[in-house]
């Protein structure tokens, strides 16, 4: 359901959702987090939806917090789900960012909160937080020496400067970069493709992934034991391996 603040449209199984605040470069401010919140659940709800994809309107990604709004009293944060509604929300379901422009501060926060990145090659990330006697508190401190080596992950936190969607890529941020406006086009390609595989299988990997960061390695076996008992006994693996069999397209009912 769109909000004035965050929009979104059904494409097949696909979720786009858009943070439309242009005016202020979409930075994030108490009504986009809960415009996002919203969307996410509906993304979650919907059995006939699959995949999310979370971009801008007009060229940005998101500038972050709103300052002004932050300075106001209004908080970006959810109670339980972290900056913009998003940060600490363990979604199921697959949720790509496209980064076009701007991913600053609370805005790269975002894009690290998603599965898949699609960037512009000249997106911006940058973690500009300790300029404003602040920390990337909305799981960018947290979040990002797991996906980059430690070094360049400190070198985003200390500095506070940003990078362009190439060099993104090149440091293992990024899953495709595009030319400039193409970023949201290239991100629904990809979720078309996961739409393609089974949702109870996708639901499986993100649960195992977030289960097994830094615990025991018998402890996350223990986890995808559990994971593989319910896949065992769905109707979709019995479907998966007919489909297979019978050399057509598998139609999923994530059941």
């Amino acid at each position: 359901m769109s909000t004035p603040e965050v929009r979104t449209e059904r494409i097949d199984s696909t979720l786009l959702i858009t943070i439309d605040r242009p005016q202020a470069r979409n930075a994030v401010n108490a009504a986009v987090a809960a415009g996002l919140a919203a969307a996410l659940d509906e993304l979650e709800a919907d059995p006939a939806l699959r995949v999310g994809v979370l971009t801008g309107a007009e060229g940005t990604f998101s500038a972050g917090m709103d300052l002004k709004a932050a300075l106001r009293g209004e908080s970006p944060e959810i109670e339980g789900r972290g900056f913009g509604g998003l940060t600490e929300t363990e979604l199921t379901k697959p949720l790509i960012a496209a980064v076009e422009g701007w991913a600053m501060g609370g805005g790269f926060e975002l894009a690290l909160g998603c599965d898949l990145i699609v960037a512009a090659e000249d997106a911006r990330f940058g973690l500009p937080e300790v300029k404003r006697g602040l920390i990337a508190a909305g799981g960018g401190v947290i979040r990002l020496p797991q996906r980059i080596p430690h070094h360049l992950a400190m070198e985003f936190l200390l500095t506070g400067e940003p990078v362009d969607g190439r060099r993104a890529a090149e440091l293992g941020l990024a899953n495709r970069v595009t030319a400039p406006g193409e970023a949201t086009a290239v991100a629904l390609q990809l979720a078309e493709q996961l739409t393609r595989n089974a949702p109870l299988a996708l639901a499986a990997v993100k649960q195992i992934v977030r289960a097994s960061h830094g615990v025991p390695e018998a402890d996350a076996f223990a986890v995808q034991r559990k994971e593989m008992a319910d896949l065992t006994a769905s109707a979709d693996v019995r479907e998966g391996m007919t489909a297979f069999a019978e050399r057509r397209a598998p139609q999923w009912t994530g059941k």
